[in-house]
């Protein structure tokens, strides 16, 4: 309505009301019939429409959603961190090992040493110490030298 309370215009005009005309069923020439295996036939359904026709079709099998994949029971993470836990005990245990394999060839190369000095210490005693009646050796008497103002006189 207007603000001087007319109707407004298209309020005039009269209502059209349009019915559906129903279609009278077609002449069907029927299908012809093709041999199906029993295991495969589907259901046939069918309506009844409130005018009284009747439709007959098969039956649709509703869609199947696709299966959803199922979740693991142990996340994705969880299992990289432990692969991670495993790997990082196993470098420390070799790295356990390098330093012990490292310790142990230490201790072998200073025996070697020891044993060397030993060996070696032993042997210039025996030639310090031994008699001076070989041939070929030269015999220096030390008392003999003289030592005036950080010189030596032999």
């Amino acid at each position: 309505m207007y603000p001087d309370h007319t109707p407004h215009p298209s309020a005039q005009r009269a209502v059209e009301v349009h019915n559906p005309t129903p279609l009278p069923p077609a002449a069907v020439a029927p299908a012809p019939v093709v041999p199906v295996q029993p295991s495969t036939v589907p259901a046939v359904a069918s309506i009844v429409l409130p005018d009284g026709r009747v439709v007959t079709g098969y039956a649709i099998d509703p869609a199947q959603p696709e299966p959803v994949a199922a979740k693991p029971a142990v996340s994705r993470t969880a299992v990289n961190v432990a692969l991670g836990g495993v790997g990082f005990l196993a470098v420390c245990g070799g790295l356990l090992l390098l330093t012990s394999f490292i310790a142990a060839l230490t201790a072998f190369i200073t025996q070697l040493i020891i044993l060397a000095a030993v060996i070696f210490g032993g042997w210039i005693a025996v030639q310090i110490f031994s008699t001076s009646g070989q041939q070929g050796s030269t015999t220096v008497n030390i008392r003999k030298a003289v030592f005036k103002r950080n010189h030596f006189h032999g």
